[in-house]
């Protein structure tokens, strides 16, 4: 159940209307997001703080849309953080953009189901692993640290850390927020789980 109530569209203030229009111009072709999912109900409740939602869209942009990681690589680091904070809002995002970034059904289960399911190679199971390390421990292990170093270089190593702590962070505000799913995302929810 929502705790802040999503702010209609026509009633967000026009400098942030302003800025999702050029946003979502410049970073995805207004086309809304990959699938046509609109975020409508996340959008809304952030629209009822428009100082820092901009702020936030402006940093999340480059974790989503500019980051050194392939999409794939970026959707393996999003979802498993959502599966690991039961975070349904972003999990079902993001079933829709790992989908547009190639990811089969079977692999976005085996997201659900750890860095040991089988069928990974070695960097996507390092990624996965990663992710549990930055969210259980708050920093990634020696022996992870080195199984992606010999595959990414340094911008790719840092935008690991930052696109895993970004996504923390929108699933602790999903959650707290009580952000629902729109209509066009629940058959997104259970999505590989």
């Amino acid at each position: 159940m929502s705790r802040l109530t999503p702010l209609p569209h026509d009633e967000w203030p026009a400098d942030l209307t302003d800025f999702i229009a050029e946003f979502r111009a410049t970073v995805i072709g207004d086309t809304g997001s990959a699938g046509g999912q609109s975020g409508a109900n996340l959008l809304g409740t952030l629209a009822r703080y428009p100082a820092l939602t901009i702020a936030f869209l402006r940093f999340n942009g480059h974790a989503l849309y500019g980051t050194s990681l392939s999409a794939r690589q970026r959707e393996l680091l999003v979802l498993r953080v959502a599966s690991l904070r039961q975070a349904e809002y972003e999990w079902a995002q993001h079933v829709v953009l790992a989908e547009a970034a190639g990811l089969s059904d079977d692999e976005i289960r085996r997201v659900a189901a750890g860095p040991d399911a089988e069928g990974w190679i070695p960097l996507e199971s390092a990624l996965v692993r990663a992710a549990d390390e930055l969210v259980g421990d708050g920093s990634v292990s020696d022996g992870t640290w080195k199984t992606l170093a010999d595959e990414l270089d340094e911008h790719q190593l840092m935008d690991v850390v930052f696109t895993v702590g970004t996504y923390e962070m929108v699933a602790f505000a999903l959650r707290s927020f009580g952000v629902e799913a729109e209509d066009d995302l629940i058959p997104y929810l259970r999505r590989g789980r």
